[in-house]
C-alpha cells in the first residue's frame, strides 16, 4: 500500500479552486501541481485567470506558464512531466496537492492516459480552418461518419476534442476509438479527490463576474496581441476566440461580451459532466474548509493505518 498521497482539488472554473487549494496547501505545507491546461502558456496570462504572485502567497506552484503556445504540447507529455514532478515531491514530503478544471489532465495523472500517436502540424491546422470555416457541426459529422463508437462518448460540443480525434484518424487511417484501451496504471500514491462546486446561481455569477474582471485587466488588448497566432490550438478555447471574432468583424463588443459569458458557463457546464462520471469524487462547497480537512485528514489516517 503506497504511502504517499495526492489531494486533488477539481472543480468548475471560478469556482474558487485556488483561494482553497492555497489554505490546502499551507495546513499540509504541500506544493501544487496545476492540471489547468490553460495556465501552462506563458503568453495566456489574462484569459486564463492564473494565480497571481499574491494569490500564490509563497506556496510553490508547478506547471503555471511552463510553455509556450508555440510548443507541440499534449496530455500525454503532461502525464510524464506531471509524474516526475509529484515523484520529486514526495521525495520530501507525504502529500502533493493536483488542482484544475482539465479533467482529460487529472485522469491522465491518477490513472494514465492511452498513448496516441503524434500528427502532423499541417493535418491540426487544416481541421483548425475547416472548423473556423464549416463551425463545429462539420467536425460533429465527420466523426460521426469515421469514428461512431467515440461519437457516442466524446463530448460533442467540445471542439479540441473533436479536433483531436479527427487528426488522429486523418494521419493514421484508424479510429480514434482504437487507441482508447482505458486500462488503469498503478500509481505509487493514493489519490484522495475532492470536486469543488456551488449553486448554479452562484457559480455562474462567479463567472460572470470574473469575466468582467478580464475585460477590466486588458483582455481586449491580450487577445489583440495574440490574433496573429488565433491558428495555434493553445489559443482555440472560451475568452480568446470570442475576441478574436470580435475583432474579426463577426460580432459587435456587446455581443462579444454576452458570448463570453455565455461560453465561459458552457464551459463550466461542461467540466461539470466531466467529473460527475468520477465516483470516486467527494464534493464539497468551497467553503466548507473544516469539512474538506477533515475528510483529507481521514483518507490519509485510514490509509496510513
Amino acid at each position: 500500500m503506497p504511502s504517499k498521497f495526492l489531494i486533488v482539488i477539481a472543480g468548475p472554473t471560478a469556482v474558487g479552486k485556488t483561494e482553497l487549494c492555497i489554505k490546502i496547501a499551507k495546513f499540509y505545507k504541500a506544493e501544487v501541481v496545476s492540471a489547468d491546461s490553460r495556465q501552462f502558456y506563458k503568453e495566456m496570462e489574462i484569459g486564463t485567470a492564473k494565480p497571481t504572485v499574491e494569490e500564490m502567497s509563497g506556496v510553490t506552484h508547478h506547471f503555471i506558464n511552463n510553455i509556450s503556445i508555440h510548443d507541440d504540447y499534449d496530455v500525454g507529455q503532461y502525464e510524464k512531466e506531471a509524474l516526475n514532478c509529484i515523484a520529486n515531491i514526495h521525495q520530501h514530503s507525504d502529500i502533493a496537492i493536483l488542482t484544475g478544471g482539465s479533467g482529460l489532465f487529472i485522469k491522465a495523472v491518477c490513472e494514465g492516459f492511452d498513448t496516441l500517436p503524434k500528427v502532423s502540424e499541417e493535418v491540426r491546422t487544416n481541421l483548425i480552418h475547416s472548423f473556423k470555416k464549416k463551425g463545429i457541426e462539420a467536425l460533429q459529422e465527420a466523426l460521426k461518419e469515421k469514428d461512431l463508437e467515440y461519437y457516442n462518448s466524446v463530448d460533442l460540443n467540445n471542439p479540441q476534442r473533436l479536433m483531436r480525434a479527427l487528426e488522429v484518424i486523418e494521419f493514421t487511417g484508424k479510429p480514434f476509438s482504437s487507441f482508447r484501451k482505458g486500462e488503469k496504471k498503478l500509481r505509487p500514491f493514493i489519490a484522495v479527490k475532492i470536486m469543488l462546486n456551488r449553486d448554479r446561481e452562484e457559480l455562474y455569477d462567479r463567472i460572470n463576474k470574473r469575466m468582467d474582471w478580464m475585460l477590466a485587466q486588458g483582455l481586449l488588448e491580450e487577445a489583440t496581441h495574440l490574433y496573429p497566432l488565433k491558428h495555434l490550438n493553445a489559443l482555440q478555447t472560451v475568452g480568446y476566440q470570442e475576441v478574436f471574432n470580435f475583432l474579426e468583424g463577426v460580432c459587435d463588443w456587446d455581443e462579444t461580451i454576452r458570448f463570453l459569458k455565455q461560453n465561459s458557463r458552457r464551459y463550466a457546464k461542461r467540466q461539470l459532466t466531466w467529473f460527475r462520471k468520477d465516483k470516486e469524487f467527494t464534493w464539497f462547497h468551497p467553503d466548507e474548509l473544516d469539512k474538506i480537512i477533515e475528510f483529507i485528514g481521514k483518507r490519509v489516517k485510514t490509509n496510513i493505518s
